[in-house]
């Protein structure tokens, strides 16, 4: 697998990649690295874990808790829950860390697992390294097992469901009364939370779908990354909003009335506008990314929001966030992140906040949402070149110039080497579709000719 932690964890083909034996190891390898770096400040650790309902998560669940307790870890297991839950709950009940297992928007046969340090943050780069560093060796038998009552002790913690809904509630500015809702679970993490929160809010919920989770169908042509069925549901029952969950629900898309799109910039420009007017938008600055759509940036702009933007991904966007002290931000596939109230992007508070926008201003999801224009953007990948001379090459630096040049303000050019595969990405802007499309194919040509 190369390297084992990515951007978001462990992941991979379960029961190929990920197995139980990589879990157990790499649970007994956390505990120790946490505790030789001081985590457990001698006392008797604790940790919370959870999962979403990928029928791997079962066996993946039961090697995870195995390698704790067999370190000494006592294990709160919340079970099926979102990853923002997993993190709150690790803050809440002042746990030592917490593991998630979910592969978030990946097919069903994927999982991968995610260790939180205490307070629900990610673990530190730092930390990471060294759990995989040390895997190996935690992983055999070259450690000393603690026996008798010293062994973890395991128990379900059923109540964690209700103080996740309670703390989504407490933070909601207003209810959500008069509002018409249908909710797509995706099958996944969300499919029991989501409807029963946006129900205790005060929204009547119209319709589920994607709340039926059988351990085989999560993701499966549904949820945050097929939105069709939404759109379908959403003009059937006449409702005011949809909201789009993915596996581990720390996503959220939306669809208006009329059943169109609402993607993350423009749920993010919503929230932006709505937070600055409470006075929670930190330092008066959003965080985006790099790929959010320049229709965004130019809105907040009108708006005299000041926008940050980081490299694509979450963890970015909260690395950010965190240094500077800034309260929102998110990227375009739907991760918001409210710092003020958790540590990770949460689509089921995103979707909650979003709602409570419409009912507080009385405006429907396309009026809010059309604080800004979305500007038509083309993605062309070009396989088989040396990626590496993408920032150096000058005869594709002049013909990136000329086409910003010719795209003028309402247009932009991004290339973007992959991290994981030999080719670059070619992103166009521009006012109109056509424009985009011949910049970023010109362009994609020079990419092939200059460094292919």
């Amino acid at each position: 697998m190369g390297r084992l932690f990515g951007t978001d964890g462990v992941r991979g083909l379960a029961n190929v990649d990920l197995t139980a034996e990589l879990a157990l190891g790499l649970s007994v390898a956390a505990a120790h690295v946490l505790g030789d770096a001081g985590a457990f400040e001698g006392h008797r650790p604790v940790a919370v874990v959870g999962r979403d309902p990928r029928a791997s998560g079962e066996f993946l669940e039961a090697a995870v808790i195995a390698g704790l307790a067999s370190s000494g870890v006592d294990v709160l297991r919340v079970g099926v829950l979102p990853t923002p839950a997993v993190a709150f709950l690790t803050d809440a009940l002042d746990a030592d860390f917490g593991v998630m297992l979910s592969a978030s928007h990946n097919p069903m046969p994927d999982n991968g697992i995610k260790f939180l340090a205490r307070g629900g943050h990610k673990l530190d780069d730092e930390i990471e390294d060294a759990v995989e560093a040390n895997y190996e060796r935690f992983g055999g038998h070259d450690w000393t097992r603690p026996t008798g009552a010293a062994v973890g002790r395991v128990r379900m913690h059923e109540e964690g469901f209700e103080q996740y809904l309670a703390h989504l509630l407490s933070v909601l500015p207003n209810r959500l009364d008069g509002l018409k809702v249908v909710i797509d679970g995706a099958h996944g993490a969300a499919s029991r939370v989501s409807p029963e929160v946006f129900r205790r809010a005060g929204a009547e919920v119209v319709h589920t779908i994607g709340d039926a989770p059988d351990g085989l169908n999560i993701n499966d042509g549904i949820g945050s990354t097929h939105l069709a069925p939404l759109r379908a549901a959403v003009l059937e029952h006449g409702a005011d909003l949809g909201i789009a969950h993915d596996g581990d629900a720390d996503r959220c898309l939306a669809v208006d009335a009329d059943g169109n799109e609402v993607d993350g910039d423009q749920i993010l420009a919503v929230l932006a506008c709505a937070m600055r007017e409470s006075g929670a938008l930190g330092k008066n600055t959003v965080v985006g990314t790099v790929m959010s759509n320049l229709g965004f940036t130019l809105a907040m702009q009108r708006e005299g929001i000041d926008l940050v933007q980081t490299a694509v991904g979450d963890r970015y966007v909260l690395e950010s966030m965190k240094q500077h002290g800034y309260t929102l931000g998110g990227e375009q596939s739907g991760h918001v992140i409210f710092l003020d109230h958790a540590t990770t992007g949460d689509g089921t508070l995103t979707g909650l906040m979003l709602a409570a926008r419409m009912a507080e201003t009385k405006q429907s999801l396309a009026e809010l949402a059309a604080v800004m224009t979305r500007l038509p953007q083309v993605l062309v990948n070009v396989k088989g070149v040396d990626k590496a001379r993408a920032a150096t090459d000058e005869g594709l630096l002049l013909a990136v110039a000329e086409a910003e040049a010719e795209l003028g303000a309402t247009g932009r050019v991004l290339l973007r080497p992959s991290g994981t595969e030999p080719l670059v990405r070619v992103m166009v802007e521009a006012a109109e579709l056509a424009q985009a499309e011949v910049v970023a194919e010109r362009l994609a040509g020079v990419v092939r000719e200059r460094l292919g």
